[in-house]
């Protein structure tokens, strides 16, 4: 007997930074909601992405710090590899708090969850399969899709024999967080964001760390001299970083000391050599997880990479169906998926959340194209890569007419000094002319918070010559916004 169709007024599928204040939103509007998750509450962010990560990233800096003590005149004792048990424990505490504060405010939103796979059975009609293979069928006129992203495995030669023998020790962002041990020597496939958080982590708590970076440099996103600001903050850390490497092949010895060895091929000089580890690390991007949601039934169109085109109201190409978060594409930010919420929000009228106009200032109607500021993001390696705006190699050079670049390094700011936390960089881009900041990036210690303070000066159309003119508390790191204007040049 076929269950009985349940009709809402909206479905959201996917609890993430999104999916889960935009249920709640939904409910209060007065709209009839039910939110589907396939595994927890949360999404990728709290369960598996920034909230564990960086939990775990404290761990790492508190072992680094202890290691330093008598570099500050206090006696160190800090031996061996850390307790992973006790630094996995840490991280699975702390999310689930966040996710259970999650469910909690679902539930008393009156938002009705389902927990298992959903997939498209019609147009605006999905069935919902739990883990124990019970099935509901859920109908809405409104359908907002919050899937994210998942690991993807590189094409690499010997890697499903690898995974076959020896499935512990190949790993991706997920997976490595659950280690109960530290690994002898980790071998991270990847120098984006991902794979540098992790390399320098369990550099840090013990492992002896490869990065093999198939481009020439790592963070590729980056301009060149930040990138190599943070090749050399890592080696100094004692991590191998292998640029311009191309991982060739890899096979497995169960009974070998380092059981992974890792064929490599160097652009630099067309030679091959190996990599040897206990564990291997893929860091080579990721996936959206629209694969299992049968989106043809439902006409929703996706791009050859499986990701949801979406128009700059976030409108699928079938009306009332709408994507958010990292299944409609780059960039994958928690912070720009809470912002694609917003746009559903304003642009649906939700209340009682009230719009722009409410408050007697018109503006554009908010959408991805009319976000209120340039999207920044913070890599937490230590010291942290913080930006915002336009790197330099963003702009062609035959349009750098009235670009200038200021470059300063964190060794000439006093508060850097005075904690002997002076490693990186800091780095601008201003139209010479007109005054405007276009961009900054800082790698340093707080990098992150460095680079706030800029991007709030751009969205409030400040200067550059007015954060020079500033009077900042001293000594804080926010006053090297005195002085990193001194080293303007033409670009």
């Amino acid at each position: 007997m076929a269950p009985e169709t349940k009709v809402f007024d909206a479905i959201v599928i996917g609890s993430g930074q999104s999916g889960t204040p935009l249920a709640t939103a939904l409910v209060k509007s007065g709209r009839k909601t039910a939110l589907v998750e396939k595994s927890h509450i949360g999404g990728c962010c709290i369960n598996e992405g920034c909230t564990p990560t960086k939990t775990l990233i404290a761990s790492g800096r508190a072992a680094y710090m202890a290691r330093r003590g008598p570099g500050y005149g206090i006696p160190s004792h800090v031996d061996g590899a850390a307790d992973m048990i006790k630094v996995r424990q840490r991280k699975r505490d702390i999310v689930s708090n966040w996710r259970e504060g999650g469910e909690k405010r679902l539930k008393n939103a009156g938002v009705t969850v389902f927990m298992g796979d959903a997939k498209f059975v019609g147009e605006k009609e999905i069935t919902v399969e739990s883990d124990v293979g019970q099935e509901e069928v859920l109908k809405a006129n409104l359908i907002f899709i919050n899937v994210g992203e998942r690991p993807a495995a590189p094409p690499l030669d010997g890697l499903e024999g690898v995974i076959a023998t020896l499935p512990e020790k190949v790993l991706d962002s997920t997976s490595i967080q659950e280690l109960g041990e530290v690994p002898e020597s980790l071998i991270v496939l990847g120098g984006g964001y991902v794979g540098l958080e992790f390399a320098q982590l369990f550099q840090r708590l013990g492992s002896k760390v490869h990065v093999i970076q198939r481009a020439k440099q790592l963070l590729p996103r980056e301009d060149p001299d930040l990138a190599e600001s943070m090749k050399d903050i890592l080696m100094e850390d004692g991590l191998k970083v292998h640029c311009s490497t191309e991982a060739k092949h890899i096979t497995v010895d169960p009974l070998a000391q380092q059981p992974i060895t890792l064929t490599t091929h160097s652009k630099l000089d067309d030679s091959t050599s190996t990599v040897t580890g206990t564990h291997i690390l893929l860091a080579t991007g990721r996936r959206p997880n629209t694969d299992t949601l049968n989106l043809a039934a439902s006409g929703v169109q996706t791009d050859s990479t499986g990701y949801i085109p979406t128009n700059e109201y976030l409108e699928t190409s079938v009306p009332g169906i709408y994507a958010l978060g990292d299944c409609k594409g780059p960039p994958a930010f928690t912070h720009v998926s809470y912002d694609d919420f917003r746009v559903i929000r304003d642009n649906l009228d939700l209340l009682p959340y009230p719009s722009a106009s409410s408050f007697g200032k018109p503006i554009k109607p908010h959408s991805i194209n009319t976000r209120k500021s340039a999207i920044p993001y913070v890599c937490y390696t230590d010291p942290q890569l913080g930006h915002v705006g336009l790197h330099l190699h963003d702009i062609p050079t035959s349009e750098r007419k009235n670009i200038q670049v200021a470059k300063m390094p964190m060794s000439y700011v006093a508060r850097a000094l005075e904690t002997d936390e002076s490693r990186g960089m800091m780095k601008a881009v201003v139209n010479g002319e007109t005054g405007d900041i276009l961009g900054f990036s800082c790698i340093g210690i707080e990098g992150g918070e460095i680079m706030a303070v800029v991007q709030t000066a751009m969205m409030g159309g400040l200067k550059w010559w007015d954060l020079r003119e500033a009077i900042w508390a001293h000594p804080s790191l926010a006053e090297s916004l005195n002085n990193i204007w001194g080293y303007l040049e033409d670009a």
